[in-house]
């Protein structure tokens, strides 16, 4: 009997869903106000952080693991050590977050489950 069970990954619609998440994230982050306090923390350029976060989700929904491929175990916190991360950083990227997830995975359940913590 063949396994249908899909991931969030393909759920979503794959890479393509995720793309467009990470693009309207980064894009809120440079424009709202509310996130300037977070956007201050990330380079000039965010691309490369853009690209990294696309990764990272592509494997943390269920897709092909090619941000740890590329550069091991995602550590978060200690990636995110040097970076002076506040609450006001936090709220910044929570509100970004959030409101792309909106924008872009149309199926709220969907949405519900991908903001859950992961265990």
């Amino acid at each position: 009997m063949a396994d249908d069970t899909i991931t969030l990954f393909e759920a979503i619609g794959g890479e393509r869903t995720i793309r467009a998440l990470t693009k309207r994230f980064y894009e809120l982050m440079d424009t709202l106000p509310e996130a300037a306090a977070c956007r201050a923390v990330h380079p000039s350029d965010m691309s490369g952080s853009e690209e990294k976060l696309t990764e990272y989700l592509i494997g943390y929904l269920g897709g092909p693991p090619v941000y740890v491929a590329k550069y091991g175990h995602p550590r978060l916190r200690s990636r995110h050590f040097m970076a002076a991360i506040g609450p006001e950083e936090r709220d910044g990227w929570i509100l970004c977050f959030r409101r792309a997830l909106d924008e872009t995975v149309s199926h709220e359940k969907l949405r519900e489950i991908i903001w859950q913590p992961r265990q």
